[in-house]
């Protein structure tokens, strides 16, 4: 009797194994254990190679588990049976799923799911063996299971997979947290993820400098009042245009204008056409991910916008896409502009152009971007009239001031944010 408590215990123990390995087999990190590997780790690299056959994998293991479950209810069933009689029976039941519920399932279970990166790594090298000696009789369970599901109409793999990999990335990047509260470093690195994930979405229309507030040179001008324009501008690269701002002819460049002027003994009579460079259209539709990539191929900073028509929409520069990752890139010739200024009552005073998916990067908010690109915009299309100042509008569990009008351009609104809960 003693022999047969003793193997019921051992039976336990390797149920125990068996229900802890599963849980931590299918719940270690994949990214984890791939940087690992890469690391040299072969614990990780057998990790992965069990996940890689993640149907082998619980095939054995529920083999295994279920195996030791029954045998040791048998058992026990059988000692139980000889003392107590048919009574024993129901004894049997309630005793051994109480020891295994509590601990073959629960306990290792628990433990695995607390500690699962580290007790894969431990255990792989055991179950890889198992899994190996048990594969004919998982291929055999599984073809089985296979032939039974498609009785029921059921085809395994027929399907695409309920969310993408791009949909799991974003998921892993909400969870990116540091601590109990986000520090604004760890916002800053969801924000620039994100912006990452986005660029395939995002189109140049939303990010570009719109014509309204882009530095144009005009060629009809004197030379000498063009090189006083360019030198007087904070930019490098600026459209030139003849006879209508729509009429674009090239790109003037201050490094151009500069080596001219040397090259011509300091006089400003220059001919500021033959310094141009060609002007590069692209449609406002262009997503960013392509627009950055063009960049790279073309080996060019700047390009023009124009929309359906071919009307001139704004301009788009490489910086401008790199400001969607990491924010602004602030240099010692930028323009200084306050967009958004925190007020000591917790709200804020923000300029009609500034985007929405720059207050949403910056304040974790979510806002819709899809109708309209700046938050003057959103105001328009969601109220579907040109506000007065001083008319107040609720959005999306945000309030919204306009404070300042100018035509029918809205260029100041004071926004408060929901005030958290207390």
């Amino acid at each position: 009797m003693l022999t047969m408590l003793a193997a019921i215990a051992v039976l336990i123990i390797l149920s125990a194994f068996f229900s802890g390995s599963e849980t931590a087999l299918t719940g270690a990190s994949r990214p984890l254990m791939h940087q690992l590997e890469q690391k040299g780790n072969h614990y990780a690299q057998t990790v992965n190679k069990l996940q890689e056959g993640k149907g082998r994998l619980i095939g054995a293991i529920l083999i295994g588990n279920n195996l030791v479950n029954i045998l040791a209810s048998a058992l026990a069933t059988s000692i139980l049976i000889g003392k107590f009689g048919e009574a024993g029976i129901a004894y049997a039941t309630v005793i051994m799923t109480a020891l295994v519920v509590m601990f073959a399932e629960i306990l290792p279970k628990t433990y695995a799911l607390q500690n699962a990166d580290r007790t894969a790594l431990r255990i792989a090298p055991i179950i890889r063996p198992f899994v190996f000696i048990l594969s004919p009789i998982t291929f055999a369970t599984q073809w089985v299971v296979r032939i039974a599901l498609r009785v029921f109409g059921v085809h395994l793999h027929s399907g695409e997979d309920f969310v993408s990999k791009t949909d799991e990335l974003r998921g892993a990047i909400e969870l990116h947290q540091s601590g109990e509260e986000d520090d604004e470093t760890v916002q800053h690195e969801r924000a620039m993820l994100r912006s990452v994930l986005d660029l395939a979405k995002v189109e140049v229309g939303e990010i570009m400098v719109h014509r309204k507030t882009v530095t144009m040179i005009n060629a009809n001008e004197p030379a000498a009042e063009i090189v006083s324009q360019v030198l007087a501008s904070p930019y490098t690269r600026m459209p030139l245009w003849r006879d209508q701002p729509d009429n674009v002819i090239g790109v003037i460049h201050t490094k151009e204008v500069l080596r001219a002027i040397h090259d011509n003994d300091g006089n400003f009579d220059i001919n500021i056409e033959d310094l141009a460079s060609e002007a590069w259209f692209i449609p406002e539709t262009t997503p960013l991910l392509d627009q950055l990539q063009a960049f790279r191929d073309r080996h060019e900073h700047f390009a023009l916008v124009v929309d359906e028509y071919g009307s001139l929409e704004g301009v788009v520069t490489l910086e401008d896409i790199l400001e969607e990752i990491v924010g602004d890139i602030v240099d010692e010739h930028d323009i200084s502009v306050p967009g958004l200024r925190p007020q000591p009552d917790g709200s804020y005073i923000v300029d009609g152009s500034f985007t929405i998916r720059d207050l949403n990067r910056q304040f974790e908010w979510n806002l819709p971007d899809e109708e309209a690109a700046t938050i003057a915009g959103l105001i328009l299309h969601e109220s579907r009239r040109i506000p007065e100042v001083g008319q107040a509008f609720m959005f999306y569990g945000l309030r919204f001031d306009i404070m300042r009008r100018h035509r029918h351009q809205i260029t100041a609104i004071r926004i408060n944010p929901p005030q958290p809960a207390e």
